[in-house]
């Protein structure tokens, strides 16, 4: 296996931990924004409003409590609040379900120890037989912050090799936001970037205290005009599945299928794999990178 347009908040850009009354805040206030009246069943009265959106009032009237109740949790106390009532306001604001429990996350945080802030990720050994074990598939295994852990051939020859990287630069936000090769990998680059901006801010929900998350955050914001934008929109969701449209230097254009399997053994890690459907020019495609292998992206260059 191969595995080795806003301004950045002060906190963010100097790698504090993160605010998590303010980010509850603002969390509540994007949500509410993005709701206008009629989609809540409401008459919209009045010609000119003064807010984007449902007004404080009127999500309370929705959620069953009371303005002064709302306006104290949007403000970012959340100290006491039931989850009774969070389900009220998660309902109202029409929340998925990885909005609520980002939403539950930031107004009720479960006491944990702080991590180690310097130790590693480690992968189990017998997950990275099971990589080994993927000949044809591509796979990696990625952790909080987007880092990528350990990957097999098959990744490699996709992606890149990411043993050539030092360590810190094995994440996917570095490599998406600041590594031009990647927007040309990735078709729909932006949506690729949406996805990793998501995961991230759940991460920071989970672990506002993670100072490498916030570092992490504090050097995009000041490198990505991008990464900025969509850091502000408080977006989070979580993608399990899908398919992903690749211009692979060497084969050319790729459409594959991506899942994405949580790992339920605490340790906050995920298997990625890929793979095109049965006899499609993408399945030739990957069989091809395979020979290849993890000089499949240097021969393309050259």
């Amino acid at each position: 296996m191969d595995s080795r347009d806003e301004q950045p908040d002060a906190s963010v850009a100097t790698g504090r931990p993160l605010d998590r009354r303010a980010e509850l805040s603002e969390f509540l206030r994007t949500r509410r924004a993005r709701l206008k009246p009629e989609d809540v069943g409401l008459a919209a009265f009045g010609r000119h409003r003064r807010v984007p959106g449902l007004r404080r009032e009127e999500l309370a009237q929705l959620a069953g409590v009371s303005v002064a109740y709302y306006t104290r949790l949007e403000q970012g106390n959340g100290r006491n609040v039931s989850a009774e009532v969070l389900g009220s306001i998660a309902r109202a604001l029409r929340l998925t379900d990885a909005e609520h429990a980002h939403l539950t996350h930031l107004a009720k945080p479960k006491a944990h120890k702080k991590k180690p802030a310097a130790r590693q990720q480690q992968v189990r050994g017998a997950l990275r037989q099971l990589l080994d074990t993927m000949e044809g598939v591509p796979a990696y295994v990625v952790g909080r912050r987007s880092e990528i852990l350990a990957w097999n051939r098959m990744a490699a020859a996709l992606f890149g090799d990411w043993g050539e990287l030092p360590p810190g630069e094995r994440n996917w936000a570095r490599l998406v936001f600041l590594r031009p090769a990647y927007r040309e990998l990735f078709v729909d680059w932006e949506q690729k970037a949406i996805d990793i901006v998501c995961a991230l801010r759940m991460d920071a929900g989970c672990d506002p205290d993670d100072a490498r998350l916030s570092a992490l955050v504090g050097e995009l914001s000041v490198k990505s005009e991008e990464f900025r934008r969509l850091w502000a929109t408080h977006d989070v969701k979580e993608k399990n599945h899908g398919v992903k449209h690749l211009h692979h230097p060497l084969v050319g254009d790729l459409a594959l299928n991506f899942e994405s399997f949580r790992l339920t053994d605490g340790s906050e890690q995920s298997l990625v794999t890929y793979h095109g459907d049965p006899g499609s020019p993408s399945a030739d495609s990957l069989r091809l990178l395979a020979s290849w292998g993890a000089d499949a992206t240097r021969a393309a260059t050259r």
